[in-house]
């Protein structure tokens, strides 16, 4: 299970963020786009130093071995506008991942990705009328790409968290099902509940 952070400043995030990594949470996407490199390495300070191999960087990406960090995420405007990527991006590094919004842009993805987010899956939470354009379900039958892993992201939460397992999703991204929940602790427990429910019946 991925959480992306909220990508603005709210109170007490870290310790949200603290306590969901605490509750088995596997990957946190950090991303925060308009933080600068001084707001940015204050943030990953505060995060308990047992879970920096689980921190994914958006931004920023030099800050990373100062922290002990070596995965990184690129934007889709990041992966298209820069020629040679990500071969170019010469970082050690355990794991890069990237985003897509259509079938065809994940089948075109180099095989240097470990995995790739497509969305939107569902309506989105956290961007109004953000909703998809096709069935991505339906679009997921035209996989040919078989070395990255697809997450889903965009609308899921613990009412329609199963049924992006079933349909063939590799895993799943919570954002605003996390951050727009009164209790986005219990709200990523039984995301998590589910999926592991799931995933454990399949074996």
């Amino acid at each position: 299970m991925i959480v992306i952070s909220n990508p603005f400043f709210i109170e007490d995030e870290i310790e949200m963020l603290n306590s969901l990594l605490e509750e088995g949470l596997s990957l946190l996407h950090i991303r925060k786009p308009d933080f600068s490199e001084l707001e940015m390495a204050q943030f990953i300070n505060q995060i308990k130093l047992e879970f920096r191999n689980k921190l994914v960087l958006h931004n920023h990406h030099h800050l990373a071995e100062d922290f002990g960090i070596d995965r990184f995420h690129f934007s889709e405007k990041e992966r298209k506008q820069n020629s040679g990527f990500p071969a170019r991006f010469s970082k050690p590094c355990r794991s890069k991942s990237t985003s897509t919004h259509s079938i065809e842009d994940f089948n075109s993805l180099e095989n240097e990705f470990d995995y790739a987010f497509l969305s939107p899956v569902f309506k989105s939470i956290s961007k109004e009328n953000y909703y998809p354009k096709k069935n991505l379900f339906e679009e997921l039958k035209l996989k040919t790409n078989r070395q990255t892993k697809i997450i889903a992201l965009g609308g899921i939460n613990s009412v329609n968290i199963q049924e992006v397992f079933e349909k063939g999703f590799d895993d799943a991204a919570l954002l605003g099902s996390v951050w727009k929940n009164e209790n986005p602790l219990k709200q990523f427990k039984l995301c998590q509940k589910i999926a592991l429910s799931y995933l454990q019946s399949q074996v």
